[in-house]
């Protein structure tokens, strides 16, 4: 039953679209402008700086608060774990958006700032060298979380790697179209004004 009911919670926490909460504030409804996705790297472009940064740390809380709950009441691995992934799985399917929502970045990352912090510093660290050298936020989500699994093998417990393939297949999944774009050329740099 607990299982349960912190899988609804879970979800529903992950499906609040903080993005367009954030920028339909500002009067903009990001899904129409720029990549019309609900992340922070569309509303730094269609919003500004400071609507990205909440939007980063809303969408990463919606992957802590989850994890620390499924740690208070009943600690574990694959309980956490599952829980992580089911609030990943509310952000990129969120029940306020017919099931549409946004790529998970943010909010996988809160997941793992509690389930593996050590990793989590890894994938930012990462991440930030990524899209500094190649500027496309893409590419940073699609290095750093690919080498997740071998960063949980490397650092982290062997327990933990069922998990982080999951948060990569996920990964790879929702970003489908930006490797389509990055390919022929045509994916958005960060900072390029929508």
């Amino acid at each position: 039953m607990s299982f349960l009911l912190l899988s609804l919670f879970a979800f529903v926490i992950g499906s609040v679209p903080t993005g367009l909460i954030i920028a339909k504030t500002r009067g903009i409804d990001i899904r129409g402008i720029g990549s019309g996705n609900i992340g922070a790297t569309n509303v730094l472009r269609t919003t500004g700086k400071w609507p990205a940064l909440l939007t980063l740390v809303g969408d990463m809380l919606k992957g802590i608060i989850p994890v620390l709950a499924a740690r208070y009441i009943h600690p574990g691995l694959l309980f956490e774990g599952l829980i992580g992934i089911i609030a990943v799985l509310g952000h990129n399917f969120s029940v306020f958006l017919k099931f549409r929502g946004g790529k998970g970045v943010a909010t996988s990352l809160g997941v793992l700032f509690i389930y593996s912090p050590q990793t989590a510093l890894i994938t930012i660290i990462i991440w930030l060298m990524t899209v500094l050298i190649s500027r496309y936020s893409s590419m940073g989500a699609l290095v750093s979380f690919g080498i997740l699994p071998l960063n949980i093998f490397l650092f982290d417990a062997p327990g933990k790697l069922p998990v982080a393939l999951v948060l990569t297949g996920l990964m790879f999944i929702r970003h489908r179209e930006n490797i389509s774009n990055l390919l022929k050329g045509t994916e958005r740099k960060v900072g390029k004004r929508a």
